[in-house]
């Protein structure tokens, strides 16, 4: 992001999920751009974690520590109680899992809508008319290739971030006129934890990581035109952009960051 003018000084974000992997690497960008950020999760020792990794790598930097399971109602009070307003807010939150399409569960379709969609629209509820009020907010909703390419794997996963942009754009239109984006990010197959592990017992296990990643990629996701996976730190930049003033005509959006992974011109 080098020569763009991503200065967030004096703006408040919310980025929850945010102990490890593309929620923690979202906060180290905002913070990088001298946001006040809030890191969320749900187990108090992770979140310290977090936040001191990234005081370490940011001395100075304001970072607020927020443990709360946002799975449920209490939860999202209890982050609406420590942070009454906040300029930006990055909806990351997610779970996932494969299972079988006849075998999924009339709990596991409601506990996938209520962490992965429900989780997002209770803080959009609660924050939007205080960014609305200020004529300036940013809200992103972290989505998924999976929300365009139903995984057959793992349809529920799937049908939560379908659900995830029309979210986006139904409430960036509740917010037209006002200052205020909203738009949803479709992430592609990312580099997080677990992911190595996974990639090795479909690949050959000699091969360095960098060539058994594009052989992964190459052979179980060919569809992509990266031909590698995505580093949080990519997806996290167009986050911070995304909060950023000059985003500031981008709203109602599925933004892609896929790598070319969804074979289509438009989501």
């Amino acid at each position: 992001m080098a020569g763009l003018a991503l200065d967030l000084t004096g703006k408040t974000a919310l980025v929850t999920g945010s102990t490890q992997g593309i929620g923690l690497a979202i906060a180290e960008g905002l913070a990088t751009a001298g946001a006040r950020v809030a890191v969320n999760g749900r187990s108090a020792e992770k979140v310290r974690a977090a936040a001191e990794s990234l005081r370490a790598g940011h001395p100075g930097a304001d970072i607020v520590e927020v443990v709360a399971d946002l799975a449920g109602a209490d939860g999202a009070e209890a982050v609406i109680a420590a942070l009454p307003q906040v300029d930006i807010l990055t909806n990351n939150l997610g779970i996932f899992g494969a299972k079988p399409a006849l075998q999924i569960t009339d709990e596991d379709w409601l506990r996938y809508f209520e962490v992965n969609v429900l989780s997002a629209i209770r803080l959009i509820r609660a924050y939007l008319p205080g960014m609305m009020a200020a004529g300036w907010g940013r809200i992103q909703n972290i989505a998924s290739d999976s929300a365009v390419a139903t995984p057959i794997e793992m349809i529920h996963y799937g049908m939560s971030k379908t659900a995830l942009l029309a979210v986006s754009r139904g409430f960036a239109k509740e917010a037209a006129g006002t200052g205020v984006t909203v738009n949803s990010v479709i992430a592609g197959p990312t580099h997080t934890a677990g992911v190595e592990g996974f990639v090795y017992e479909l690949v050959d296990k000699t091969l360095p990581w960098a060539e058994a990643q594009r052989e992964f990629m190459r052979v179980h996701r060919p569809q992509s035109l990266l031909q590698r996976l995505i580093e949080p730190e990519e997806i996290a930049n167009l986050v911070v952009y995304l909060s950023s003033p000059l985003a500031s005509a981008t709203t109602g959006g599925a933004v892609r960051v896929d790598g070319g992974y969804v074979d289509s011109i438009l989501p």
